[in-house]
């Protein structure tokens, strides 16, 4: 009886889930390619599930996921938009569950995706808080790897391996878009850990997202 749950016990090892051997420093795939387990909506328009990747429509509106908050990790985030002035973006430190994607504006930070002239709100960039230093975006239609690396309150993005933004909350404000409104994220504290999400903008902007995955630093 012993050998025999001895190999029961051998043979459950070898079969087991590679997940349970997943080491430290290894990506997670948060989205699934197949449904949005483990994901929640708020606000209008909505995220659809298209070739195995996120499509976006209509806003705005945001898709958070909902299973835990992240602290220091890197995120990876594969899009590709279908035109020039395609508008989404990647919020991190989301402080709790948003219940509209205001929420997520003015109690988180934005990882702008757009290819605009502004190095406050071009692709990479902390939307209002850090300027793109770089603009290495790809041209539509073809998928662009977008690097987020949460370091206790410091914020550095890479887009296609090249650096563009770095932040840190300690340094002073930007002067805002001239034209201010509610766009302008509030400048308060973010926690070191929140949720995470996509932001699906307006009905003239289709972003695909093929891959949202997270390790620890």
């Amino acid at each position: 009886m012993k050998s025999l749950a001895a190999l029961l016990v051998c043979f459950a090892t070898l079969f087991a889930p590679a997940t349970l051997f997943a080491e430290e420093g290894e990506w997670r795939q948060l989205f699934n390619g197949e449904n949005l387990d483990g994901w929640e909506h708020v606000g209008p328009g909505k995220f659809v599930i298209e070739d195995g990747a996120l499509k976006t429509e209509g806003g705005m509106g945001l898709l958070w996921f909902a299973s835990e908050k992240f602290g220091d990790c890197t995120i990876r985030v594969v899009f590709k938009t279908t035109k020039r002035r395609d508008n989404s973006g990647v919020y991190i430190r989301i402080a709790d569950k948003p219940d509209d994607p205001w929420y997520a504006v003015h109690h988180g930070y934005e990882v702008q995706i757009i290819d605009g002239d502004q190095p406050l709100r071009m692709t990479g960039s902390i939307y209002s808080f850090a300027p793109a230093k770089a603009k290495p975006s790809k041209p539509s239609g073809e998928w662009n790897t977008l690097e987020i690396t949460l370091d206790g309150n410091l914020v550095h993005t890479k887009l296609n391996g090249e650096a563009v933004a770095d932040f840190n909350p300690a340094d002073p404000v930007p002067k805002l878009n001239p034209r201010g409104g509610m766009g302008d994220p509030e400048p308060g504290p973010r926690p070191e850990a929140g949720y995470i999400g996509l932001q699906n903008h307006d009905e003239d902007s289709t972003v695909y997202f093929k891959e949202v995955a997270v390790k620890k630093n």
